[in-house]
């Protein structure tokens, strides 16, 4: 899966050395940093934008004087050097992470609290956006921006079935792919039976929790009727695809299989349409999205939030410079100008508007708000390394198992990784 706007979790080890982590520039002293005369920021790699960035940082430096170190890392064994470089007594200033890692940098200790930057900046903040940035009732990081899945459809496909209107409930979204099933002549919709975080998205819509407590422990809450309701619903969409039952999205790449030409939609982030078009060209004309519809009109399909947060190391000294840097990144000015210039929902509604003209933006803009992510526990991460387990649940329901017995197979799985030590 892309990582230019969803999270994701590095398990390499560190891959540059300590030394090269850090972000001490001769300053000295141990104060709030306010007069430093740099700072230093990772970003990830995909993540800050040519534009946005040298607008950012040459606002830091008049207002604040001091110079804008940029460092762009790789995803692959992130988490490792992070942690590592968090633990550090001269950690990079400012980070981006994952929005769904947040709490395990917080648990850890290596993030500051930002209330007081919530307080002044971050009132009118995205719910949605911004509970990824909260640990144990603390702000312990500010959200940035995020993105989700859309259908992204085949108008020719489409016309030709005799469909012409874009699906306003789900109900709707059956009709019209059952009218191109009818027609016989493309695939209606290509779903593998893993596609796992599609699936979270229709458990956020359900109202599930993949988890809950035990005591002081987390288990898991597969077996709950509400994550069994999401499950039929993918249930009923998987019954429209010949994608095979035991593959995620990745094997093959799904948009690989959509750029043939004969597959009437596939869910997808956004980016997905640009590797179809890499693959034939000639689809561009005929390329569509909407958002992924509800069961009533007005209220979309519950998806997953992927995205990044940006946070403060606990062990900066520069507390305050880093703020500073926070207050102009995350501007209302420099909020839209992301959103514009690569498409990515800002973390804030009232300024959704900025992805006008994006039309993969401009679908997915409307779930924003009723979007969420996966459990924000750090025991989680656990849970999804390969081979991740709801994936088996997954496929196993689609072969005929019932939702209550699938969870049954892979239940113990999910406890003991929820049970490993962080």
């Amino acid at each position: 899966m892309k990582r230019g706007l969803i999270a994701a979790t590095g398990v390499a080890a560190m891959l540059v050395s300590v030394a090269a982590c850090g972000s001490s520039d001769g300053d000295g002293g141990s104060g709030d940093g306010s007069k430093a005369k740099s700072l230093t920021v990772w970003f990830m790699d995909g993540s800050n934008p040519p534009g946005w960035t040298k607008s950012v940082q040459a606002e830091f430096e008049q207002k604040t004087g001091a110079k804008l170190d940029v460092q762009v890392q790789k995803w692959d064994g992130i988490q490792q050097k992070l942690t590592t470089a968090l633990s550090e007594s001269s950690p990079p200033d400012v980070v981006e992470v994952g929005n769904t890692q947040t709490p395990s940098y917080a648990q850890t200790g290596g993030l500051a609290d930002l209330g007081d930057l919530k307080k002044e900046i971050g009132a009118d903040w995205s719910e949605s956006l911004n509970k990824p940035s909260v640990f144990e009732g603390k702000q312990y990081a500010a959200p940035w921006y995020a993105a989700s899945r859309v259908v992204i459809y085949n108008k020719k496909v489409w016309a030709d079935a005799g469909v012409t209107e874009v699906p306003k409930t789900r109900a709707d979204f059956f009709k019209a792919l059952e009218a191109i099933q009818k027609k016989g002549e493309a695939e209606p919709l290509y779903l593998p039976g893993q596609n796992w975080y599609f699936f979270d998205g229709l458990t956020i819509g359900t109202g599930a929790d993949l988890v809950k407590k035990d005591g002081k422990k987390w288990v898991s809450n597969l077996a709950d009727p509400k994550v069994a309701k999401a499950m039929e619903i993918y249930k009923q969409y998987q019954a429209f695809s010949k994608a095979p039952k035991d593959k995620d999205e990745a094997t093959p790449q799904q948009a690989d299989v959509f750029a043939k030409g004969k597959t009437g939609a596939f869910i997808g982030m956004g980016w997905e349409a640009g590797t179809a078009v890499k693959a034939n060209p000639a689809i561009e004309k005929d390329l569509g999205y909407f958002t992924i519809p509800g069961e009533t009109a007005g209220k979309p399909e519950g998806v997953f939030l992927g995205g990044s947060n940006l946070a403060v190391a606990a062990g900066s000294k520069k507390q305050e410079l880093a703020k500073e840097f926070l207050k102009i990144a995350l501007s209302d000015k420099n909020e839209g100008a992301l959103a514009k210039e690569v498409g990515s929902l800002p973390n804030k509604e009232s300024l959704l508007a900025q992805v006008k003209g994006n039309p993969a933006a401009e679908a997915a803009a409307p779930a924003a708000k009723g979007g969420g992510t996966t459990p924000l526990i750090p025991e989680w991460a656990a849970v999804e390394n390969a081979p991740n387990p709801i994936k088996a649940y997954m496929t196993a329901v689609l072969n005929g198992k019932s939702p209550e017995d699938a969870a049954k197979q892979v239940e113990a799985d999910i406890n003991k990784r929820l049970s490993q030590k962080q």
